[in-house]
């Protein structure tokens, strides 16, 4: 490459220019020709729409097939979001469920306070992800630019994922530990959505016990492996919108209606266990990063990321806080021994079509954990570059491992708020905040980095003070704290456990 730099293809609008005398990998502007080998018209992997037949079925299956705009993330992340609150005590998983009981463990004023505070916390380190993905692109873009040598035939096709970002900038260790915590929480989070769509089908026929309705929802989860990426989960996405949608409002109108339950106390918190458990479930409500960059490398323009992941917490909020503050209002401490608050419903059809779209939800969800656990099993295996039907038959181990597991382990409930406690608060907090000021600790990549600090928030040091706060308060809030109430709590239901339980607190 000689010149000509000035005016060429930026891969992000707000990457500063290339410069002929930096010395590190830094972001890059290269010429339309000297892109033509990454972005060609009609290959996947591009960003470029592929030319479809323009016939009326063809335009309605793309519109539901094929996802990549901030839109679909939006779709994506909102609907990963209701969903982060680990399934507890073998009953429904999803975050409008459960933080009622959350809210009775913590207390009114402080479970909402929780809630904004950890939000916040979430949407910064999502910008944070999404500054080092597009350092990452980047800084890749520059090498291949300055070496003149072409992107491999299959990188078109190859979809990268939380660790290679992390690993890229930081160096292979940090690549090791965001794989691992990465992998541990996923596999967690699509196990108890198994879990919790037999819970809630033994809520609507327990005429099956909970381990045959496990082996059910097992079988339909096979039918994960069909979905290529996040960029076909756009109506399946859509669809847990609604659900959630319609049962929060539901709870929340129901709850109301009712109105408080004769001798409705509201003592919480009652003890620093109860009080740190709860607190480590809000904080894992908003721990949407596992999934983050899978999600960015599905959008056309993944520099709106992050506006994207605030705007989808706004949403949640809407979902999360009205449904909480009045069914905690309705029933208060009694809350604390019903982790499910449709259990303090009354039974009604618009009950049962809730836990039926519950169900349609959780479905969605194991998809979208799932998903990244595919790609990285792949690379594994060599097969993240095969043939379609290829692809789809190497995945099915993984949904047998899961399958498996969540067979065996009735109780995972318990089991995965150590895992929130151990692994999201590092792979969505923790880990970022490292990377962040790890890659931009130096005067040089202040000054070259692919994106300046927010027009609010102008200083790199107090960006770096930020994540140095966030760092500091999750490791002990969130995995001190939070670990130690989580070990308290499988070690008081540990004699309740049992291998192949056929039907778990039932």
């Amino acid at each position: 490459m000689t010149g000509g730099r000035a005016a060429g293809y930026t891969p992000f609008a707000d990457a500063p220019p290339f410069q002929d005398d930096e010395e590190t990998p830094l972001p890059v502007s290269i010429s339309a020709d000297e892109m033509a080998h990454l972005n060609k018209p009609g290959e996947p992997g591009t960003g470029t729409q592929v030319d479809v037949d323009p016939t009326v079925l063809s335009a309605v299956l793309n519109f539901i097939w094929q996802g990549g705009s901030p839109g679909d993330a939006w779709l994506h992340m909102t609907a990963a979001q209701v969903l982060y609150l680990l399934y507890r005590l073998s009953t429904v998983g999803q975050v409008i469920l459960t933080l009622p009981y959350t809210m009775a463990q913590t207390g009114m004023v402080l479970g909402i306070l929780l809630q904004l505070g950890y939000a916040v916390m979430a949407s910064w380190t999502a910008y944070l992800m999404n500054t080092l993905y597009m350092e990452h692109v980047n800084r890749k873009e520059r090498l291949k630019a300055l070496s003149q040598y072409p992107a491999h035939p299959n990188e078109r096709d190859h979809v990268i994922q939380y660790h290679e970002v992390i690993g890229g900038l930081i160096g292979p260790w940090g690549e090791r530990a965001a794989l691992f915590f990465n992998v541990v929480s996923l596999l967690g989070l699509a196990v108890v959505q198994i879990i919790a769509c037999a819970s809630d089908a033994y809520y609507l026929y327990d005429g099956m016990n909970k381990r045959t309705w496990t082996i059910v929802w097992g079988l339909v989860s096979l039918l994960t492996v069909l979905l290529p990426s996040f960029q076909n989960y756009r109506a399946f996405s859509f669809f847990g919108l609604v659900a959630t949608t319609f049962t929060a409002w539901y709870m929340m109108g129901t709850a109301v209606h009712e109105g408080q339950q004769p001798g409705v106390t509201h003592a919480g918190p009652l003890d620093p266990q109860q009080f740190f458990t709860g607190a480590t479930n809000i904080l894992f409500t908003f721990g949407g990063h596992a999934m983050a960059v899978e999600v960015m490398h599905a959008m056309l323009a993944p520099s709106k990321f992050s506006l994207v992941y605030l705007l989808s917490s706004l949403y949640v909020f809407t979902l999360t806080l009205p449904n909480t503050i009045s069914v905690y209002w309705a029933h208060g401490d009694s809350l604390l021994t019903h982790t499910n608050a449709l259990s303090v419903l009354p039974v009604s059809p618009l009950r049962s079509t809730a836990v039926i779209l519950m169900v349609a939800h959780q479905c969605v969800a194991f998809g979208l954990f799932i998903t990244p656990l595919y790609f990285v099993w792949e690379k594994l295996i060599g097969t993240h570059h095969a043939p379609y039907q290829t692809k789809v038959l190497s995945r099915v181990p993984i949904v047998l491992l899961v399958w498996f597991l969540a067979t065996a382990f009735p109780f995972f409930g318990p089991v995965n708020s150590l895992l929130g406690a151990f692994t999201t608060t590092f792979s969505t907090y923790v880990v970022p905040c490292i990377a962040f000021n790890m890659t931009y600790h130096s005067s040089a990549s202040k000054s070259s980095a692919v994106r300046e600090p927010p027009a609010w928030f102008p200083t790199w040091n107090g960006v770096l003070g930020v994540n140095l706060f966030i760092l500091v308060w999750v490791l002990v809030f969130g995995v001190i704290c939070g670990g130690w109430a989580s070990l308290r709590e499988v070690a008081r239901q540990v004699d309740t456990f049992g291998m192949f339980d056929p039907c778990y607190q039932c």
